[in-house]
C-alpha cells in the first residue's frame, strides 16, 4: 500500500500486509504451493487422486492404511495452508465418500490428529472452508495465465469452475479492498475528493464482482453441482445428516460441530458491510458473525479494524455532500444488486436443481460421485454452512438495501 506522498504522519491505518493481504490478490493467498515437502508424500497421493478413490469407494481404506504423520516438519504459512487444503479435502472426502447415509462419526486419528494440529497453527476449524476450497486452491496451469485447481474432489470440470469462478470474484473484489483503505485514510484527512474517488472505485470493484458471479452459468452444470459437489461442502454442525458432529480421534472424546463450507465465509462481503455501515439483523447476524471464526485470523482482524475506524456513513451525512451521498448510495446499491444475482445463482443451482432431481431428470454427466443416483436430502432448504439458505439470504440483501441515506 503507498505510505503517503512524502508525509511523515503516522503508519497507514489498515496497511494490507498487516493483516495478510496482498496488493494484486486481496484475500486470495498470493503464491499457494501446489506440493508439500516429502515426508508429506503419502497425503499428497490420497490428495491428488481423491475423485477415483471417492468414486470407486475407496478413499477410507487408503486413509486406514496412511502412515500417521507429525506436522513438525511444515515450515510457513504457505506450507501450512497447503497442508490445510489437503486435509481438509482428504477429510470431506471421508466423511462423505457413501453419500449422506453413509457419513461416519469418527475420523481416525492419523488423519484427525495433523488436521486438528495444522489448524491450530493456522486458527483455522479443523474442516473444509472457503479460506482452503478458494483462497489458497489455485495455480497458474501454464504461461498464458490459465488457471487451475490445486486439490479436486468429484465434479469434474463443474467443480473446478466452481472454484475458479468464485476465485475471479475474489480477485475481482480487489480494488474495492483497496478503496477501503484509502476511504478511510480520506476521512481521517478530510480529503473529501480522495473519499468520493474512492468511492467510485469500491462501487465498480462490486459491479466487477457481480459480472465474474454471471461466469458461473458458463461453468458450473446446476445438475453436477446439486447432485455430486454440494455434499463435499457439507459440514457437521446444522445437519440432519450427522446430527452428534464428528469425533476427531486422539483429539478429543466428545464430538464436534463445525459448519461446512460457504460463501459467508468470504472476508469480503464482511469487509464491506462494515465499512458501508450495514447492519443485519437477528439469525442472519448471528450466522454471518459465526463465519468470521472460519477465516484466516488476519482476515477477521481487518474486518474488526474495518468496524473500529471512524464511521463512513457518520461522516457523508455529516458532510451534507450530495456527490458524497450518491458516492455513498452507489456503493450499496452495488451490493444489494450483488446479493439479488447471488439469489439469481442458488435458485438456480439449489432449488431449480432440486425440483429436477426429484422428477429424476438430473443427469449429472461429469463422472460419478457418491450421490450421484440420490442427491442429498439434507441440504434442500439449507446451505453448506447450515444456513436457511433463502431467508438468510433475502434478509441479509434487504438490510443490505436499507442501508442507503436518504436524500
Amino acid at each position: 500500500m503507498e505510505t503517503g506522498e512524502g508525509t511523515e504522519e503516522t503508519p497507514l491505518p489498515l496497511a494490507l500486509t498487516r493483516f495478510q493481504l496482498s496488493e494484486e490478490y486481496g484475500f486470495l493467498l498470493p503464491h499457494p504451493l501446489t506440493e508439500l515437502p516429502a515426508p508429506y508424500g503419502p497425503w499428497m497421493e490420497i490428495a491428488h487422486d481423491l475423485p477415483q478413490l471417492i468414486a470407486s469407494r475407496r478413499l477410507r481404506s487408503q486413509v486406514h492404511q496412511m502412515p500417521q504423520l507429525s506436522t513438525r516438519h511444515l515450515r510457513g504459512r504457505e506450507e501450512l495452508h497447503l497442508a490445510h487444503l489437503v486435509l481438509s479435502f482428504i477429510t470431506m472426502g471421508y466423511i462423505w465418500q457413501e453419500g449422506e447415509e453413509g457419513s461416519v462419526k469418527v475420523l481416525p486419528r492419523n488423519l484427525a490428529i495433523p488436521f486438528w494440529e495444522v489448524s491450530q497453527a493456522l486458527g483455522l476449524p479443523p474442516i473444509l472452508s472457503h479460506a482452503d476450497f478458494v483462497l489458497a486452491n489455485w495455480r497458474r496451469k501454464d504461461p498464458n495465465g490459465n488457471l487451475d485447481t490445486i486439490i479436486s474432489l468429484p465434479g469434474g470440470e463443474s467443480l473446478r469452475g466452481f472454484i475458479l469462478v468464485t476465485f475471479l470474484v475474489e480477485k475481482a473484489a480487489v480494488p474495492g479492498i483497496k478503496a477501503i483503505v484509502r476511504a478511510i485514510r480520506a476521512i481521517l484527512q478530510l480529503d473529501e475528493e480522495t473519499l468520493h474517488q474512492a468511492l467510485q472505485e469500491l462501487a465498480e470493484a462490486i459491479g466487477d464482482m457481480s459480472k465474474a458471479l454471471k461466469r458461473m452459468h458458463d461453468y458450473v452444470d446446476p445438475a453436477v453441482f446439486y447432485a455430486m459437489i454440494r455434499i463435499f461442502l457439507s459440514g457437521w454442525k446444522d445437519n440432519p445428516a450427522m446430527p452428534q458432529g464428528l469425533v476427531y480421534e486422539g483429539v478429543s472424546e466428545e464430538p464436534m460441530a463445525y459448519s461446512g463450507g460457504s460463501a459467508a465465509q468470504s472476508t469480503v462481503l464482511h469487509a464491506f458491510d462494515e465499512f458501508l455501515g450495514i447492519r443485519h439483523s437477528g439469525e442472519s447476524n448471528a450466522f454471518l458473525h459465526r463465519m468470521r471464526d472460519y477465516m484466516p485470523p488476519p482476515h477477521r482482524a481487518f474486518v474488526e479494524e474495518i468496524r473500529r475506524a471512524p464511521s463512513l456513513k457518520q461522516h457523508v451525512l455529516s458532510s451534507g455532500d450530495a456527490g458524497l451521498c450518491a458516492a455513498f448510495n452507489r456503493c450499496v446499491s452495488a451490493l444489494a444488486d450483488f446479493r439479488s444475482y447471488h439469489i439469481t445463482i442458488v435458485t438456480k443451482y439449489i432449488t431449480i436443481a432440486a425440483a429436477k432431481a426429484k422428477a429424476g431428470r438430473a443427469e449429472p454427466g461429469d463422472g460419478a460421485g457418491p450421490s450421484a443416483g440420490k442427491p442429498p436430502s439434507a441440504l434442500e432448504t439449507k446451505g453448506t454452512g447450515g444456513s436457511h439458505i433463502f431467508s438468510f439470504l433475502k434478509s441479509i440483501r434487504d438490510t443490505t438495501r436499507e442501508g442507503t441515506i436518504s436524500v
